[in-house]
């Protein structure tokens, strides 16, 4: 994983640090969610994979799921403190681990739905703005300085006839 992706602790520390201001989400350059929105689900997933590299991982990460209703319901969005309490409700319920990478989920009707990190928090004013950025994909093997689930170049057959290559047999096809 990304070593300056944000953990669930920082974000609710940098959140408790302003629980008047409201509580913004920008989810592409000058794109706002709906100050209408809601924090309908906070999910923990716990992660196992093996890379191309044959290598096992396992990480866990906490997603809040943000949602936005069809029709206005506010001209202002939560205050951090009414989005701490809804965290708080859901940590009495499920134990959030604190080092788990924090990704918020939202799409709407012009923006298809996906996991966004929070790349900054910042305060604008009466506001506490996330700004939230896409995830990139890696390959952990070649992060590690291994090869990407590519046969090594000593074990690769180099075809130098026109005519053996793309033909049954030939080795390439």
């Amino acid at each position: 994983m990304n070593h300056q992706n944000m953990t669930w602790g920082a974000f609710k520390a940098a959140l408790e640090q302003h629980p008047e201001h409201v509580l913004q989400f920008q989810y592409a350059d000058a794109q706002w969610v709906s100050p209408s929105y809601h924090i309908t689900e906070v999910k923990q997933a716990p992660i196992t994979s093996v890379d191309c590299g044959g290598v096992m991982n396992a990480w866990t990460e906490v997603v809040v799921q943000l949602w936005e209703p069809s029709a206005s319901e506010a001209d202002r969005a939560m205050n951090v403190s009414k989005a701490m309490k809804i965290f708080h409700l859901v940590e009495s319920k499920l134990a959030l681990n604190a080092q788990a990478i924090v990704k918020i989920e939202f799409g709407n009707s012009v923006f298809d739905t996906r996991q966004m990190l929070p790349a900054a928090i910042e305060v604008t004013g009466e506001n506490l703005v996330v700004d939230l950025r896409a995830d990139a994909t890696q390959c952990k093997a070649l992060n590690r300085g291994d090869s990407c689930g590519k046969p090594e170049p000593s074990s690769l057959q180099v075809i130098t006839s026109a005519d053996a290559c793309c033909t049954p047999g030939g080795g390439c096809c």
